[in-house]
Order: structure tokens, then C-alpha cells, then sequence
């Protein structure tokens, strides 16, 4: 009855959509579908010109009708994507979302909410904090921590150093001599130099001990920094690096942080859900004194593109860095939750609440069942690499990353097998460079993959 109340009100309005009534009931049966069928692992990128070609004209000044669209989605888009939550891609950082949060994104996007003010979105701004207030705990930070959620970890890091940046210059009266300096290793995400670029700044390279940032390398940079007269106004950490899931010696690199007055930002945007597993707990211990931190729940913790969750200890100095002031912004209420005033965006959309409808309907018991599952079938599938002739484990895994090289291949046959099974929907494994060479990796952030799927496979190396 309200669906059809609406329309007549649409009509009455003169809405230039016309009826869409049928369209809407379509595409909520089309989604509804979607979200419980399983993926399809022979999905894939084709060229362009076999999409124009496929596809045709799309957009014309009369359109070509939502049925034919759908049938352009169905039979040409879709299969032209990769099936990021399938239980078999291992390769990259992928996804698993849960099917509560897939459907739940649709909600969100049907209520249109504008995220960004407290006066505007109060409600969903109130939800996603509760959400956020549960990595707060895992952090062990204070409960007036708290930040907002962004598109992903390039936006997360950018807009941290940013504040570590804007933190600095105020402590300093303004830009330092010789400009900004932040330090990190070569192991931290590619978002970072990115950040480090556009914050018109310098990248100090902090050289690793096998591929972790300690204490003692950081401590000796930022003296010579120090005794050279060039300020480093941050520290990059990383919680589980993008290539090796590599946790920093973050109790280590706080102490430097504090010796030498520099920022500490933790980069956790995939190994930050590890938070949640009593089993790894130790390894991040440290984080408890960082300033700000990043994770994505579109990765490990089991929620819907596009969402990254970014939190500062003190909120107060993201808010000097970010908000924004103008005669339309006047009457805004500054003692009001604002996200906007936390990141580098005004506009978003409540992008945190799929990964709050899916903490508040399964709790987050469940949530640290799902992690320590990912972590029990890579520790699973590292046995077998450990124990099998053909195969050498490169590095014990921190957390679900593997690493690991079949002996006496060379990159070419590295990548034929990757490729061949891709095709044939079989596993999603790709080749990466690891000190100079070529090897081979597994990333683990499904539940849903089983050992017994993947190590049968691993055993074609031979």
C-alpha cells in the first residue's frame, strides 16, 4: 500500500522517471537473489573493446530500458568482474562479506542517508560509532577515542598524517625548516608515499629486519634525523603488511615515538581485524599507545565495499586538521559528532553501518570465531607447505599470509599455473616478488575456505 501511495504521490509531483515501480520490484529481486547464491570463480576482466563491442551503446539521449540494462549487467558487466568473496581467491587481500552485511548495504542505500553531519544523520552516525567504539576496546584505548569511517585505507592513512601533520605544525608554530619528514619502511602500504606526496612532505626510509620495523632501526633514524635539524612529524606502522601479513614491533616503535615526539600512525587495514583474535592478541602489543589507526572491514572483518574504519586516540586533533568552514557549514553544531570534521571528505554515506548491522546481529563473539577460522586454515595450509617436498615456507606467518616458493621454478611457470587454474575457477593464486624473486602467495580472510580445498592443489606443484 505505501509502495503505491508513493507512486501516486511521484505522478503527482510529475516525477521525469515516469512509473517505477516495476523497475524497483526487479532490481530488490534481482539483489535478493544475488546475495545468496554463491559466486562464480570464472568470472574475470576482459579488454575493452570486447565490452563496447558486447555491450553496445548504453547511454542514449531516450535510454535503452531497465530490462535491457540488466541484461547489459547480467550477461556482460558481472562476468567481467572478479568474484572478490569467493572462498577460493586467495590472491591480493580479497573479501568475505557476510550475506547479513551484503543485504544490509542495500538498506543503506535505499535510505540514502547523508553521513557526514550529526543534524543530518544522527542516527546512522550513532550506529556507526557503536561499532567503532568496539575497536576502540580491542585497541585498548580510551573510551573518548573514536573517529569515522572512510572509503578505504588510502583515504584512512591520508587523512591521519594529515592530522599528524596539522598536530605538528601547531606544536611548532608552523612548517619546520627543511620541511616535513615522516618515517616507514619499505614494507608499508603504497597508499603511504602516496599520502606522503600529496602532504607535500619527505618519506625517510627505516630499513627492516626481516621485513619488520623495529624499535632499535626506527630509534636510529629519527636521532640522525634529529641531530641532522629535520623534523619527522609521524611514524608509519603497519599491523599485517599488504604482502607477507607482517606485524611491526609496535611496542618498540612507541617507544621511539615518544622519545623523539613523532606521531605514531598503525596501518592496519588488513591485519587490524587480528585485534579480535585471543590468539594473535600479543603480537600487536603496543598499538595501545598509538595516535591514530586504520582498518578495513571490507577486508578481514567480513562487511561490504567500500568501508575502512579510521580512529584517533585524541579526536580533538582530527577535527583541528579537517573540519571545514564556510557560510553554508555556519550552523552546524560543532559539539556534535560530526564525521566530517574527522576525514579529508564532507560528503559520504553511512558507509559503517553493514559492518554494524552484521556486529549487532551476530555479535562479536562470532566475529572473533570467524577470524580465528581464517587463522587455524592458514596455519593449516603452512604445515602442509612446511612438511612437503616440493614446497618452502618462506617466512613463519604472523597472521594469515603465506608466503612460500615450489624450488626450481622461474616466474614464467609461476605465472602459467596461476593462470590456468584462474580460468578453469579452480584456486586464485598469484605470483609476487619476494627479496628480488619470484614466489607465491595465499591470503586468508574467508571463513569458508578449508584447508582441504586448497592443499590438493598445492600438491600440482610437484
Amino acid at each position: 500500500m505505501a509502495r503505491h501511495a508513493n507512486h501516486g504521490a511521484n505522478q503527482a509531483l510529475g516525477s521525469p522517471w515516469g512509473d517505477e515501480t516495476a523497475v524497483v520490484d526487479a532490481l530488490l529481486d534481482w539483489a535478493r537473489n544475488r546475495v545468496v547464491r554463491s559466486s562464480d570463480p570464472k568470472t574475470t576482466a576482459r579488454p575493452a573493446s570486447e565490452l563496447r563491442n558486447a555491450a553496445g551503446k548504453t547511454v542514449t539521449p531516450s535510454g535503452i530500458g531497465a530490462r535491457e540494462a540488466m541484461r547489459v549487467v547480467e550477461e556482460v558487466l558481472l562476468p567481467a568482474t572478479r568474484a572478490m568473496d569467493d572462498p577460493m581467491n586467495l590472491a591480493y587481500i580479497a573479501a568475505a562479506p557476510s550475506r547479513t552485511s551484503m543485504a544490509f548495504d542495500c538498506v543503506v542505500s535505499a535510505a540514502n542517508v547523508f553521513g557526514g553531519m550529526w543534524e543530518t544523520g544522527a542516527g546512522a552516525i550513532h550506529a556507526e560509532n557503536e561499532a567503532l567504539a568496539w575497536l576502540v576496546e580491542l585497541l585498548g584505548w580510551p573510551g573518548t577515542a573514536g573517529g569515522t569511517f572512510v572509503s578505504g585505507g588510502t583515504t584512512g592513512n591520508l587523512s591521519a598524517l594529515a592530522t599528524a601533520r596539522e598536530t605538528a605544525r601547531r606544536r611548532l608554530g608552523g612548517r619546520p625548516e627543511g620541511g616535513w619528514r615522516l618515517a616507514c619502511t619499505s614494507e608499508a602500504h603504497s597508499s603511504i608515499k602516496s599520502a606522503v606526496r600529496l602532504l607535500d612532505a619527505d618519506v625517510v626510509e627505516v630499513p627492516t629486519v626481516r621485513g619488520r620495523l623495529t624499535g632499535p632501526a626506527l630509534r636510529e633514524v629519527l636521532r640522525a634525523e634529529r641531530d641532522a635539524g629535520r623534523t619527522v612529524f609521524a611514524v608509519v606502522a603497519t599491523a599485517g603488511t599488504t604482502n607477507g601479513g607482517v606485524i611491526d614491533e609496535l611496542d618498540g616503535v612507541a617507544d621511539a615515538c615518544r622519545e623523539f615526539g613523532a606521531w605514531m600512525h598503525v596501518d592496519g587495514a588488513y591485519g587490524g581485524a587480528g585485534l579480535a583474535a585471543p590468539s594473535v592478541r600479543d603480537r600487536y602489543r603496543g598499538i595501545e599507545r598509538a595516535d591514530s589507526f586504520i582498518v578495513d572491514p571490507h577486508k578481514w572483518l567480513f562487511s561490504t565495499y567500500d568501508c575502512c574504519a579510521l580512529i584517533y586516540r585524541e579526536p580533538h586533533h582530527a577535527r583541528a586538521a579537517h573540519a571545514q568552514h564556510a557560510g553554508y557549514l555556519d550552523e552546524i553544531d560543532r559539539e556534535q559528532w560530526n564525521p566530517a570534521d574527522l576525514a579529508v571528505q564532507l560528503t559520504r554515506r553511512a558507509r559503517g553501518l553493514p559492518f554494524w548491522f552484521g556486529l549487532a546481529t551476530h555479535g562479536t563473539d562470532r566475529y572473533t570465531e570467524a577470524v580465528e577460522t581464517t587463522l587455524a586454515t592458514a596455519r593449516r595450509v603452512a604445515d602442509h607447505i612446511r612438511a612437503a617436498d616440493h614446497l618452502r615456507l618462506l617466512q613463519e606467518p604472523d597472521l594469515s599470509v603465506l608466503l612460500f616458493e615450489r624450488p626450481g621454478w622461474t616466474e614464467e611457470q609461476y605465472s602459467a599455473w596461476s593462470r590456468r587454474n584462474s580460468a578453469e575457477g579452480v584456486i586464485l593464486c598469484v605470483p609476487t616478488k619476494f627479496e628480488g624473486r619470484s614466489v607465491l602467495r595465499l591470503a586468508f580472510v574467508n571463513p569458508l575456505t578449508r584447508a582441504d580445498k586448497v592443499i590438493p592443489i598445492l600438491d600440482t606443484l610437484a
